[in-house]
């Protein structure tokens, strides 16, 4: 339980610091799939943390986040992605890299979480992070379908 506490307070935060980060990925974007596959995260994942308040309240918690070293890494490549790829293809090529790195970790920890709580007996837990889970792959095979489809990995990825 103590160990199901801790990452449910690390992905808090993770989830938390994403609702900040999400709309700097969306001002950076230039592909209108891009921007509408991110804008659709970004009220999931304002979702995500009322579920994760609710999931704290279900085991008679404060939801506290602790910080989470691993998404605060993340969200950092990504604004170095942004920062250092040129404008159009090139950058939203590298949202997408850094989205889905993103949307990886995401998936391990509530699948863990998921497993967890399923061994704890924590039935409204179980549902609530299954939820979440099956939200996080669909963004993953958003972000998936627009980087095969829309942005033109060619001219993003070979230098002029």
């Amino acid at each position: 339980m103590k160990l199901f506490e801790d990452e449910l307070k690390d992905i808090y935060w993770a989830e938390k610091a994403l609702t900040k980060a999400i709309p700097k990925m969306i001002k950076n974007a230039t592909d209108p799939s891009l921007i509408d596959a991110l804008t659709n995260h970004l009220a999931e994942t304002e979702k995500q943390v009322i579920r994760l308040v609710d999931i704290f309240e279900s085991i008679d918690k404060k939801a506290v986040a602790k910080k989470c070293e691993a998404m605060e890494g993340l969200i950092k490549e990504s604004a170095e992605i942004m920062d250092s790829c040129e404008a159009g293809a090139m950058r939203d090529a590298g949202i997408i890299s850094a989205g889905q790195k993103v949307e990886h970790y995401e998936i391990a920890s509530y699948g863990t979480l998921r497993q967890f709580a399923e061994t704890l007996g924590l039935t409204k837990a179980v549902t609530l992070l299954a939820a979440t889970l099956e939200e996080e792959k669909a963004a993953n095979q958003q972000l998936f379908d627009v980087i095969i489809t829309v942005v033109n990995i060619e001219d993003a990825i070979i230098e002029k």
